[in-house]
């Protein structure tokens, strides 16, 4: 009874979640269709376009003009698994999406793990290692990363010459090192923590084999917000470093006002957001059944 009662609640919330992918699409298409000056296309104010090149221009924007219309055709494009060609680049979306999804997965996947790595060594050091000192550093640390706007990282890194995966990790740190920190705080409390300090044990034993089963669960859902996070700084850091990426592509992608190609990476970006939430609260279900 049990596990259908777990079955039925998983189709729901992945019902939920698709529902949420669908909603993402739909409402970042009808904002840019709304926006002002949509129906203006830059290339048509070139004083030597031809005529038949104004009205191929304008037959293009024309196809945008429903919402209903184009939502239609792109979700049935979309269960053939043809997402259609880019309007500003001319291209087809498919190839551009090859070409720039694994700079952006490189980028954010390494960001992440120097955030988390950062985080967790100054999280671990507060509880266990001089904690006072760790915690100056790592408060100070934290507070002047976490009020920095991810452009600014992005310059400061470019500035430096440093690769823009270190801006990712500089934004990603600050959330990791707080929520870490305030967690082993509270684990740290604990009466079994206490008395195997108590009992003179090493403090690494004591953190891989007392603390980290118990604060590991509400780690790996923060590993899924981590995620987003760092997709939605990407956006910023690619164009401020010049970065042949997914953010870059969204940038170019709303300067040129292209509908197809905005929907498309807001349903895909939402997909991997949502992927890794699912994910993460998978994992935090698994574990927690295992411990009871």
């Amino acid at each position: 009874m049990k596990w259908g009662m777990d079955l039925v609640s998983f189709f729901a919330h992945l019902l939920r979640r698709l529902a949420l992918l669908v909603a993402a699409a739909l409402a970042g298409g009808a904002l840019v269709r709304l926006s002002p000056g949509f129906t203006v296309d830059e290339r048509s104010l070139d004083p030597l376009l031809s005529r038949q090149s104004a009205e191929s221009i304008a037959r293009d924007r024309a196809e945008f003009e429903n919402l209903a219309v184009f939502y239609g055709r792109y979700f049935r494009k979309l269960a053939r698994l043809d997402l259609g060609n880019s309007v500003s680049l001319g291209r087809p979306i498919q190839e551009l999406l090859s070409e720039r999804m694994p700079v952006t997965l490189k980028m954010a996947s390494l960001g992440l793990a120097a955030g988390w790595g950062i985080g967790l060594l100054l999280a671990m050091g507060t509880g266990l290692r001089n904690p006072r000192a760790a915690n100056a550093v790592g408060g100070l640390l934290s507070s002047s990363f976490l009020s920095a706007p991810e452009a600014v990282l992005a310059l400061a890194c470019a500035m430096a010459g440093i690769p823009a995966a270190w801006a990712v990790a500089l934004v990603v740190f600050p959330r990791v090192y707080r929520f870490g920190r305030n967690l082993l705080a509270r684990t740290l409390e604990s009466p079994h923590v206490v008395a195997a300090l108590a009992r003179g044990l090493k403090p690494l034993r004591v953190m891989l084999w007392h603390v980290a089963p118990v604060a590991g669960p509400e780690m790996l859902a923060l590993a899924g917000v981590s995620v987003s996070i760092a997709f939605g700084a990407a956006i910023p850091i690619e164009v401020v470093t010049d970065t042949p990426g997914i953010g870059q592509l969204a940038w170019q992608a709303a300067l040129g006002r292209d509908l197809p190609l905005l929907v498309t990476l807001t349903l895909m970006v939402t997909a991997m957001i949502v992927a890794a939430n699912t994910a993460a609260d998978a994992a935090v279900h698994m574990t927690s059944a295992e411990r009871k």
